[in-house]
């Protein structure tokens, strides 16, 4: 496993990282903690995950199930680099209590002491923001992130979902404070298919030296190799992947990016990832298995080169917005 620097901090963080989000939901308890072993053993240190996953009633229940494995001892909280996430609504009837969501410094403190508990740790390494919040100014935001870093209950604060003016106003904030390091991380939206990211929210990523955490490389499964899928064995696509297969042209294009890589002799699914490793600012995807085979495929992809020639051929199925503001302003 390679390593890389977790933006402009010292912090080493492996190039793939664990995301969670199927373990509780999708992936019981116990093949959820044989998967995060064997993702240790394979050298990544960098898991993601968040308060609200789990989802419905069982909010919270995959930091449980995290905070189950750490107590597993054999120095798995050490090794582990740990970001989860707060804003949403963790009321499991689906209405928040006043100050029970978002970024104010009431729900912030609330939140990041349930997380701690759940996760039966005294630190999150990265605590990010899963959705800008319009109503609290970042001063307040910055106010609470200072006291939890005094407190030791936190050590980094990251963005998820900010557009390229939050990420800007968020650090120009806390320049302005003083004393506090900023935003050091942003998970967005980034794949081969939907490469808006390229246009603001990783140039004000690069330029405030936060490290880019792609979600959803694969884009819900429709640069998995989804209708190679169909046609060997009959499996429908679903969510993300099925929506925007209906547009012919969309599908032109899955067709013609299967096709080149079937040329190559390399999986739809490994190339996606592998595509992410090359792309500067990118610190490493998330990938998300709900199965030890999906995490062996995630780590055939981080050993995988991209030849130029390959790169050129993906360019020109999935070409980028070009760079801002020419890509929009000429």
């Amino acid at each position: 496993m390679r390593y890389t620097q977790l933006g402009r901090t010292g912090l080493k963080v492996s190039q793939l990282v664990l995301g969670t989000m199927n373990f509780g939901p999708q992936t019981d308890e116990a093949d959820s903690h044989a998967i995060m072993d064997a993702a240790l053993d394979a050298g990544i240190n960098f898991f993601d995950t968040a308060n609200v996953y789990g989802w419905g009633e069982n909010k919270g229940r995959t930091e449980t199930i995290i905070g189950n494995w750490f107590a597993k001892g054999g120095e798995r909280r050490e090794k582990v680099v740990v970001a989860t996430k707060v804003y949403g609504n963790m009321g499991p009837d689906g209405e928040a209590w006043p100050n029970h969501d978002k970024l104010s410094a009431a729900n912030i403190r609330r939140a990041v002491d349930a997380s701690l508990k759940r996760l039966r740790t005294d630190y999150i390494d990265v605590y990010q923001f899963h959705h800008i919040d319009r109503a609290t100014p970042f001063e307040e935001i910055w106010q609470a992130i200072d006291v939890l870093v005094q407190q030791g209950k936190i050590l980094y604060a990251g963005s998820s979902n900010f557009p390229g003016y939050k990420i800007a106003q968020a650090n120009e904030t806390a320049a302005r404070r003083g004393g506090t390091i900023g935003l050091v991380s942003e998970q967005c939206l980034y794949n081969l298919f939907e490469r808006r990211a390229e246009m603001e929210v990783i140039p004000a990523a690069r330029e405030y030296g936060l490290g880019v955490i792609p979600w959803s490389p694969l884009h819900g499964g429709l640069l998995g190799g989804v209708i190679k899928k169909e046609v060997q064995g009959g499996r429908r696509s679903s969510g993300r992947a099925a929506d925007v297969l209906t547009d012919p042209a969309v599908r032109a294009k899955v067709q013609a990016y299967e096709d080149l890589l079937d040329k190559h002799g390399l999986e739809p699914g490994e190339v996606a990832l592998a595509w992410l490793l090359t792309r500067p600012g990118v610190t490493g995807p998330i990938v998300g298995p709900r199965t030890a085979d999906q995490l062996d495929s995630a780590l055939r992809a981080a050993k995988l080169e991209l030849s130029e020639e390959l790169l050129a051929g993906l360019d020109e199925i999935f070409p980028g917005p070009g760079p801002s503001p020419e890509a929009f302003a000429w």
